[in-house]
């Protein structure tokens, strides 16, 4: 099984010209050969491409950590069962924990309110060689807020700032700040899992069938559900305002989990590729000084077997 990564990223990138969400179909599975299999033969072969993906994103984990010059930033947003869970759990199964964060962002603290609503993130963004995990992120505050703008009460805004613009405002605020991290060296990868309304319910059945998925339903899921609409609304905005060459949006399709891990993990692999990363050279006295170690460690080893 071998897709090229690259297709991959040009068939999911927003393009916000021309973008409509109506257009993607949640259950698409982005290759004429994905196409023709089902049931278990397409889970084995969506497999195949994740593990394939898996062996190149903890290569190129190990050169983004030795470079010490590029930081990736993941956000995963969707509606709730859309399997943001399940792309960390799987996607990352091959990756060193060492140097790899990730972050679910809740309902925000008494703490966080007193502040803008990108300052918890700034407190998140990876360090240089690392990779960070937002397990949804700032963009719930024009999504969540947007389709219940009740709960910007708590947030105390200035009335004057609570206004009509307020969300393009956020918009730009967000490309803003994304565009800083970018210049100084953040890889941003925006994935926003689109899964369909009779999916969504079938896993939510599912978690209430299943004794050992029951404690993952809420039924906050079930009232959010009511929303529907508004929130296909909001994040057709969000994708529209927010998908930019430093920071794009990638629409994936969630209805089969294994593709949609397959997916991401594929783009991972192409984007962070795409840096061309690099083991540090070493300059001549560093080298002299491994070569002289070299002989010190060898010479001892020859002694030792005699």
């Amino acid at each position: 099984m071998h897709l090229r990564h690259d297709h991959l990223s040009t068939r999911c990138a927003v393009d916000p010209r021309r973008f409509r969400l109506a257009d993607h179909d949640p259950a698409d599975t982005l290759s004429p050969e994905f196409d023709s299999l089902r049931g278990a033969t397409l889970k084995r072969r969506a497999g195949e491409l994740l593990e394939e993906s898996r062996a190149g994103l903890s290569r190129a984990q190990e050169l983004l950590w030795a470079s010490d010059t590029y930081s990736v930033l993941v956000v995963l947003q969707g509606m709730d069962t859309a399997g943001k869970d399940g792309i960390v759990k799987h996607v990352m199964a091959g990756v060193n924990p060492a140097a790899c964060d990730v972050h679910a962002f809740k309902s925000p603290s008494s703490e966080e309110l007193n502040h803008n609503f990108l300052w918890r993130a700034w407190q998140r963004v990876p360090a240089r060689g690392r990779i960070g995990i937002f397990n949804r992120s700032y963009y719930e505050e024009v999504l969540i807020v947007r389709v219940h703008p009740e709960q910007l009460a708590e947030e105390r805004l200035p009335a004057r700032r609570a206004g009509p613009r307020l969300w393009q405002e956020r918009f730009e605020d967000i490309n803003h700040f994304e565009q800083h991290l970018a210049r100084n060296g953040t890889l941003i990868l925006k994935f926003f899992l689109n899964l369909s309304k009779a999916e969504q319910r079938r896993r939510l059945l599912e978690r209430l069938d299943a004794r050992d998925k029951r404690w993952k339903f809420s039924a906050a899921d079930l009232r959010e559900r009511d929303y529907w609409n508004d929130y296909a609304r909001a994040y057709e905005a969000m994708l529209l305002a927010t998908s930019t060459p430093w920071a794009p949006w990638y629409v994936v399709p969630a209805d089969h989990k294994f593709i949609a891990r397959a997916v991401v993990a594929s783009i991972l692999v192409s984007r962070i590729g795409a840096l061309d990363l690099r083991y540090p050279r070493l300059g001549r006295a560093a080298a002299a000084e491994l070569a002289a170690a070299h002989r010190r460690l060898a010479g001892r080893g020859r002694r030792a077997s005699r």
